[in-house]
């Protein structure tokens, strides 16, 4: 039937409704009990033992499904925590509520009131003693026999998702918890949470293209933030040693299954910590949430096992794509060279790259995919690293980090910058590459150089990628399956 049809029907009902004096809309109804306390509790008992249960349960959720049999019928009953059969007789509900329960439909919200029991087919199922409509639906559930399916609908649409996939439900309780164990950890540390702008006057923290507004009252320029690194190390720098916060991001860049303008990351700073501490602590805390989430360290992602058993790999840049690329270590260390090597690998790279970014180039093309158990690769280019502290040992270099799992970065890390000269040196370096073209560039950040200026001990920060975690964790092949509403173009625009 097309939906048209079936909308006049729903209508058709609902006037039907009206005139009996049938409110389709009520708040009076308090619940005690959902699927999940009932099938707990109740699971393991045989029907001889349910009826001795003299105690009367009541649920509220939407119907999912109709089995009409005449004078009773059998309905699937979801509220959050679950479905749970339902047995609806005229003799045990009685004429009025039976005629009422003649006129719902699949996808209205109810309430019901009765005793358990188990059916012949040993389903565990409350009978309904009482019933009543709370919400009625108009529209139908797409596609309500088979859940839904279409990828557009599922992500404009979540909320039909969500009725319609129980574990889509169940990634996001997943995610929640994640978060969950996550504040635990940082809190069992002795980091303190805290909250940082989102509205900065200058774009800073990342090499990333920013969204930008107009505050009206103060008039002028202000941008949605990339990242809270700045902010968060000025806090260090006030003595406030070990900071962290759980944020949402906002980056003007493309839409991927791995890229959303808006995501969330944890971000942290330890004070008298070196980058090698936060390995070992990133470690600790992928165990830690692991082992509470998943029950273990092994796990599958994407039709592959991943081992969280540390310690995990460390392996820096440059031994990285030498190892992987047959590349003799000597062609990193000359711009020509290493130039060379990337277009002989088709790697496409400008003129005016330094070698710190040709050498990226590289890795990113072709080392990334490679890692997928996790795996710490360390000492970036200084070309790349505009906030990290040099190595002592080679000063082209950085003391920082990332980690890659399944072929993805889930995590970057250094030892910060607290040199107000060095910093002052890398900005000029980043605004040069601004004038150059590149809008990822980081700016000036004068009163960031001034907070430097009075001393930030030497310090460790770290982000993680929240969305990429929880992706991970529950494998999910796609961003957009870990983000409620994740961001697409509206039909209007071009969307399908």
């Amino acid at each position: 039937m097309e939906e048209s049809e079936l909308l006049k029907k729903r209508k058709e009902k609902i006037d039907s409704l009206k005139t009996e004096g049938i409110d389709l809309y009520p708040n009076d109804v308090k619940v005690k009990d959902t699927t999940e306390d009932i099938l707990s509790r109740f699971s393991e008992m045989d029907h001889d033992q349910l009826a001795q249960v003299e105690e009367r349960f009541n649920l509220a959720g939407r119907i999912m499904a109709i089995r009409d049999f005449g004078k009773a019928s059998f309905i699937s009953l979801q509220d959050r925590k679950g479905r749970i059969q339902g047995y609806i007789h005229k003799q045990i509900i009685g004429e009025a509520s039976f005629q009422l329960f003649k006129k719902l439909d699949v996808g209205d919200i109810i309430y019901i009131e009765g005793k358990i029991f188990r059916t012949r087919t040993g389903e565990l199922t409350i009978e309904a003693g009482q019933l009543r409509l709370l919400s009625k639906a108009i529209r139908t559930l797409p596609e309500k026999w088979h859940g839904l399916t279409d990828i557009e609908t599922r992500y404009r649409q979540r909320h039909l998702d969500l009725i319609a996939n129980p574990k889509v439900k169940e990634v996001f309780y997943k995610r929640s918890k994640i978060i969950q164990l996550v504040r635990r950890f940082m809190e069992d540390r002795d980091f303190l949470e805290v909250e940082t702008p989102m509205m900065q006057p200058k774009a800073g923290g990342a090499v990333a293209r920013p969204f930008k507004t107009y505050h009206n009252a103060l008039g002028m320029d202000f941008y949605l933030r990339i990242a809270p690194e700045l902010y968060l190390k000025r806090l260090v720098t006030g003595g406030m040693e070990r900071v962290y916060e759980i944020n949402r991001n906002f980056r003007n860049e493309g839409i991927s299954t791995f890229h959303n303008p808006e995501f969330t990351m944890m971000e942290f700073y330890q004070a008298y910590a070196t980058y090698e501490d936060l390995m070992t602590m990133t470690e600790d805390l992928f165990v830690f949430i692991a082992r509470n989430l998943l029950g273990g360290l092994s796990f599958p992602y994407q039709g592959r096992q991943i081992d969280l058993t540390p310690p995990w790999k460390r392996i820096s840049v440059k031994d990285a794509i030498v190892k992987n690329c047959n590349i003799d270590p000597s062609n990193l260390e000359n711009l020509t060279q290493a130039a060379a090597c990337a277009r002989a690998m088709r790697i496409e790279i400008k003129d005016t790259d330094p070698l710190g970014k040709v050498i990226m180039a590289i890795f990113d093309e072709a080392v990334e995919a490679s890692l997928v158990q996790p795996t710490f690769i360390t000492h970036y280019p200084v070309e790349v690293s505009p906030l990290s502290r040099k190595n002592a040992v080679d000063s082209a270099l950085t003391d920082r980090f990332e980690l890659y799992i399944c072929g993805k970065e889930i995590a970057n890390a250094f030892s910060e910058l607290n040199d107000p000269v060095d910093q002052r040196d890398r900005f000029m370096m980043q605004l040069r590459d601004r004038e150059a073209g590149n809008e990822e560039a980081h700016e000036m950040d004068e009163d960031y150089i001034r907070t430097l200026e009075y001393a930030m001990p030497p310090t460790a920060g770290e982000g993680i990628g929240i969305d990429r975690l929880v992706m991970l964790l529950t494998d999910s092949a796609s961003i957009r399956d870990v983000i409620l509403f994740p961001h697409m173009r509206t039909k209007e625009e071009g969307g399908h």
